[in-house]
């Protein structure tokens, strides 16, 4: 990328107009749990805007309290009604649970979350699927989000494509 491929990826629009009026509130359309990997950026991949994605990040692209809770806040209190579960390829997260490694016992944790997902399969990525569409299943049966009618969908990112897939 040349200097001037940058400076009109910073000026595309205008992200100070943009702020202000977010600044009133927000109404995003989507929830996305994704992973925290930095080679996955929901806006970027969605081509949507600030304001648009109510964005969820950690390794693994894991539920727990914290992650529902975030999800139920969407849903019931900006109105999001999609939310979607987006694993990738080449996930460090679902590799280092298939490998099965000894972990870190806040890594272990990650992993524990994941390995249900595993099969024997040495497919990362269709693991990584599987995972995606197991946290997804996970989320459909929130109390909040049935209540709501969310809609609740996983998809899969292929970093080298850069195209997405609806599981």
């Amino acid at each position: 990328m040349n200097t001037k491929q940058a400076l009109d990826l910073l000026t595309k629009d205008d992200y100070a107009t943009l702020r202000e009026q977010l600044s009133t509130g927000q109404h995003p359309f989507a929830v996305v749990l994704c992973c925290s990997d930095s080679r996955v950026a929901p806006e970027i991949i969605f081509d949507q805007k600030l304001g648009d994605l109510f964005v969820i990040r950690n390794a693994g692209n894991v539920i727990d309290k914290h992650v529902l809770g975030s999800i139920e806040y969407a849903v019931e209190h900006l109105g999001t009604s999609l939310v979607v579960v987006m694993g990738h390829s080449c996930c460090g997260a679902v590799t280092a649970t298939h490998l099965g490694e000894t972990l870190p016992d806040n890594i272990m944790a990650i992993a524990r979350r994941i390995k249900p997902s595993i099969n024997t399969s040495d497919d990362i990525d269709d693991n990584a699927r599987r995972h995606a569409a197991r946290m997804a299943r996970w989320i459909q049966r929130d109390p909040i989000v049935k209540h709501l009618n969310a809609q609740v969908v996983s998809a899969f990112y292929d970093l080298q494509s850069g195209k997405v897939e609806w599981l």
